[in-house]
Formats: structure tokens, C-alpha cells, sequence
């Protein structure tokens, strides 16, 4: 292919074994994409070209001497700026945060892509601390999708989401506490996994504690597999890590499309009934689950039955906010996000003996979705009950809503039971706005979501998916 930005990074990877071209070439096309991408939506905090082609440089060496550092060496990456990348700011989208450094810090996946030789193009766009849904923030603006740009590329991996749709390399690292990989997967038609929580080791520890989980973007299951493979190295510096994954993801899809074959999969298309989904999601959905079924898998429309957690989410999301900027000066108060504003004022009046009734809500949701998947191996939902709607609010516009988690119903639940869940890129809707399927799998699963999800699309599931605009 004449177009290197068109590749995964498992392809490109056998390009420079090949020696049919090199990191060199792929980066520059990268970075020419990745400039388009900022241009066109708004999707970097910002581009280290200089920087990205002397890391492609020394990785063209190493593939010419038969000698990569690792499994990706050469493959252009981005990373959201939630986490630390030495050698420059990590803003998290916020005025609050100084240029001051030292800056001379990788966050464990970062640092676990640098010793395999990945070549950084920049970081990206997130709302202020990754706090809501939709990416915008007062420091860098808004991130719009990559299909539409007047709509939202979802939060609050907005910007990696876009960057990997739109070419700016074919691997991201994102964060999700509340569905922040996936929600902008579903928007932006690529695909995302949530790990397991501890199976990507996290550094510095999250505010919001054990809601939130490193995880990778890419356009398809293969990609992920491949930067689960890097990034899941232990790091001492996090305490929760679940050391050493047991075996390789990229080997866990070795069966291809009979992957499922024999699965006891559940699918409920709307938490029985509690969640209102758009017709076409809900049809494409639907296609998705029967592609499950004609490859073997065994599916029963069933519903796990649990009440919505949003009050209990709340409590432990928002108390996470209000421990971010519990010491800041009443000038770095004023220069927030006013909804940031808001989540932290209220975080900051619940009571100990709040969070931790909502941690007990938490531990009886995990109880019950332990027992769900001794009966079944995967749950399969909507990732999200809508697509894209407007860039800039919180909410989509005359919705009556008010805060992000009324509209993502789907995946905070899963974060509060840190189970590992995927989106998969299922179709658009008649708008041409791309839709996504989410499977969930009991925890440690990691391996048998990404199975699956590749079985999906080794079966054409993501096949008549137009591209992003290209203007």
C-alpha cells in the first residue's frame, strides 16, 4: 500500500522486517497526518516532530541491523495527555497545571513503549483531569470527530480516538474511568479496550483511584493485542499492578473468526429495557450479535438485572475530582472547567460514610456480575445508546440531561467492577456516524475479549465502515 498511514502497526512492523520501507518513511507520514488531524479537529496538545523522526532514525538503524528493541520499535504512537511522557508538560487539559517540570518522568505504559522502541508523535487532547465524557477543555479548546467535526469525537480520549482515525499513527494510549477509551471509540469508529484493572500498570495513581484504567486505541483487535503485549510490563511503582500478563494477547487470537466458537454469550440490548437506544444502534448492534452466533457462539438475550449505579459512580467519580484540586489557589479554582467547578464542590461535600456506602454499592455489583458470567463467558451491549451530537456541551443538546453519565449508561458500570471491556466498530447510522458494540468479560478476561473482538472483525464486522472525512 502507497499510503503507510494507512497500516496497522502489526503491518508496518512486517514492512520494516521486510525492509519494504522504513520507520523513517512511516513517521513522516504520520506526522503529516497527525499536522491535517490538529488542523482539521484538534486533536494535539502538541506535535514533537523533531523529536519523532530522531526516535525513527535510530529505530531505522536497529531494523537494519536485524536488532529491533521490541515488538513495536519504529511504530509511530500517541499518547493522551493524562499521562507523564518525560521531556515535556502533561498539561491534563488544565491552566491550572504549570510548565514548570523537571518533566523527567514516563508513566509505566509510556515507559514500557520507549524500551520497545516506539517513536512518540505527540500528545493528546483531553478534557481538564480526563473528568467528563466529550473532550474539550479552558486550555486547549474542543476535539471534534473525526467523521463530523461539528460533532464531539467523544471524551475522554478524544484527541487519541481522533488521531488514530484519521491516520496520526496507528497506536494510542487512552485512560478510562468511566468509559473514556470506549466512548470516543464508538464516536470516532475505531477500536478500544479497557484492561482488566491493574493489568496495565498506572503511575502516578489516579485521583479517581480504581475506576481508572490505562488501555489501547487502534483501529483493530490485532493492534491492541499488540500494544497489550508491550505495555502490561510490571512497574514497581504501581502498587495495584497484577504483575506479568500469563500469556500473549497477540497469541490469544491465533483461532481468527472461530474465536467464539462454543462462547456462552449474554446480549442485552438495553439493560432490560432501563435504556432508551437509537434504532440504528440498535440494529447495528444487533447484525454484530448475529455475526457472533453464525461464527459458533451460542447467544441468549438475557440482562444482568442490576440497578443504574450513577449515584454511587458519582460519589466516587466526584470525590476524585475534589481530591484533584482539594490544595489548588482560589486563581487556579477560577481558571477550571465551570462543570469541573461544579463535580468538585459537590465531591467535596460527601461524607467519608458516602463513598464508602458507594464502594459497598460497588462490591455488590462486582458479586453480581461475577455470578452473571459463571453462566455466561461475555456480555454484549451498545457501547454507546447514540452517536455523535454536538461539539462543545457536556450533554447532548435538548436532551434535559445534566452531567455526562446520563448518556453513557453502558460503561461506567464496568469501570466500578474493573472488568475488561471492548468497543468494536459495528456501522454508522443513517447520518454516515459511527456505532459501536461493547463485550464485557468477567475480570482477568482481558485475553477472551480481544479474541472475540477479532473474531468480529476477522468476520467483516467493521468491513462496509466508510472512512473518516477526508476534507
Amino acid at each position: 500500500m502507497s499510503d503507510l498511514t494507512a497500516l496497522s502497526a502489526t503491518q508496518l512492523v512486517e514492512g520494516y522486517e521486510a525492509g519494504s520501507f522504513s520507520p523513517v518513511e512511516a513517521t513522516r507520514a504520520a506526522l503529516e497526518r497527525a499536522a491535517e488531524a490538529d488542523a482539521r479537529v484538534n486533536a494535539f496538545v502538541r506535535i514533537d516532530a523533531e523529536e519523532a523522526l530522531e526516535q525513527a532514525s535510530a529505530a531505522a538503524g536497529r531494523w537494519e541491523r536485524g536488532e529491533p528493541a521490541g515488538p513495536v520499535d519504529g511504530v509511530p504512537v500517541t499518547v493522551k495527555d493524562i499521562l507523564l511522557q518525560r521531556g515535556g508538560p502533561t498539561y491534563r487539559g488544565s491552566w491550572a497545571v504549570s510548565d514548570e517540570g523537571p518533566w523527567d518522568e514516563d508513566a509505566p505504559a509510556v515507559a514500557r513503549l520507549r524500551e520497545s522502541g516506539a517513536v512518540f508523535l505527540g500528545k493528546t487532547t483531553t478534557p481538564e483531569f480526563g473528568w467528563k465524557g466529550v473532550t474539550d477543555s479552558p486550555r486547549h479548546g474542543a476535539t471534534g470527530n473525526p467523521y463530523d467535526p461539528s460533532r464531539t469525537a467523544g471524551g475522554s480520549s478524544g484527541g487519541s480516538s481522533a488521531a488514530v482515525a484519521l491516520g496520526a499513527g496507528p497506536l494510542s494510549l487512552g485512560t478510562d474511568g468511566g468509559g473514556s477509551v470506549r466512548i470516543p471509540a464508538s464516536f470516532s469508529g475505531i477500536f478500544a479496550l479497557k484492561p482488566t484493572y491493574g493489568r496495565v500498570p498506572i503511575y502516578p495513581a489516579s485521583a479517581f483511584g480504581t475506576l481508572a484504567h490505562v488501555g489501547p486505541m487502534t483501529r483493530d483487535a490485532r493492534d491492541a493485542a499488540l500494544l497489550m503485549d508491550v505495555i502490561t510490563g510490571p512497574d514497581a511503582r504501581d502498587w495495584s499492578q497484577l504483575g506479568p500478563a500469563p500469556h500473549s494477547f497477540r497469541g490469544a487470537l491465533a483461532a481468527g473468526a472461530e474465536g467464539v466458537r462454543g462462547l456462552r454469550i449474554a446480549f442485552s440490548p438495553d439493560f432490560g429495557g432501563r435504556v432508551a437506544v437509537d434504532p440504528d444502534v440498535a440494529a447495528a448492534v444487533r447484525r454484530a450479535v448475529a455475526l457472533l452466533a453464525e461464527l459458533g457462539a451460542t447467544v441468549e438475550e438475557a440482562d444482568p438485572g442490576f440497578e443504574d449505579p450513577v449515584e454511587a459512580f458519582h460519589t466516587l467519580w466526584f470525590s476524585g475530582a475534589a481530591r484533584v484540586t482539594e490544595h489548588f489557589s482560589q486563581d487556579q479554582r477560577e481558571s477550571l472547567d465551570p462543570g469541573l467547578r461544579e463535580v468538585c464542590e459537590e465531591g467535596a461535600a460527601r461524607s467519608a460514610l458516602d463513598y464508602l456506602a458507594a464502594v459497598d454499592v460497588r462490591m455488590a455489583l462486582g458479586k453480581l456480575m461475577g455470578a452473571f458470567h459463571q453462566k455466561y463467558d461475555l456480555l454484549v451491549t451498545p457501547t454507546m445508546p447514540g452517536t455523535a451530537f454536538e461539539l462543545g456541551p457536556e450533554v447532548p443538546g435538548g436532551s434535559g440531561m445534566r452531567r455526562w453519565t446520563e448518556w453513557t449508561p453502558f460503561s461506567y458500570p464496568f469501570n466500578m467492577t474493573q472488568q475488561p471491556a471492548s468497543s468494536v466498530p459495528c456501522g454508522v447510522d443513517g447520518a454516515g456516524l459511527p456505532i459501536g458494540v461493547q463485550l464485557v468479560g468477567p475480570r482477568h478476561a482481558d485475553a477472551l475479549v480481544l479474541a472475540a473482538s477479532h473474531a468480529l472483525f476477522e468476520a467483516g464486522v467493521a468491513a462496509e465502515m466508510p472512512p473518516p472525512i477526508s476534507e
